[in-house]
């Protein structure tokens, strides 16, 4: 009996599955992927430089159920996080010029009388 037989007789052939990117890629997703790895630069038995990669591939909720949302507090990445250190960044300012108007004779830390002159 060939293949074509089976087939007519209505039996199925097992044989692999096909799965299409967007499969794999929603169950990457879904799940997670960490990818692990070092680079070794050594010279003559001398370790020169090492370099660890750690790539979690992920989800934005799956990572949140890991505990990683580092996205949320970098500046560079998030607009609400850049907003929150000019926040920062200004309310320290004020702070430190109410100190220095409320003690105009005093110099601020780290300065001497002959750097501001």
């Amino acid at each position: 009996m060939t293949d074509g037989d089976l087939v007519q007789a209505g039996y199925q052939i097992p044989g692999p599955q096909t799965t299409n990117l967007a499969d794999i890629l929603e169950r990457v997703l879904d799940k997670g992927i960490v990818i692990a790895g070092d680079i070794k630069i050594d010279l003559l038995d001398i370790e020169l430089l090492t370099i660890r990669l750690r790539l979690f591939v992920a989800s934005v909720d799956t990572a949140k159920k890991a505990g990683i949302d580092w996205w949320e507090t970098d500046p560079a990445l998030s607009s609400h996080a850049a907003r929150n250190a000019l926040q920062d960044e200004n309310r320290e300012l004020r702070e430190r010029l109410e100190a220095y108007e409320s003690k105009p004779d005093e110099l601020p830390v780290g300065q001497d009388a002959a750097a501001t002159h």
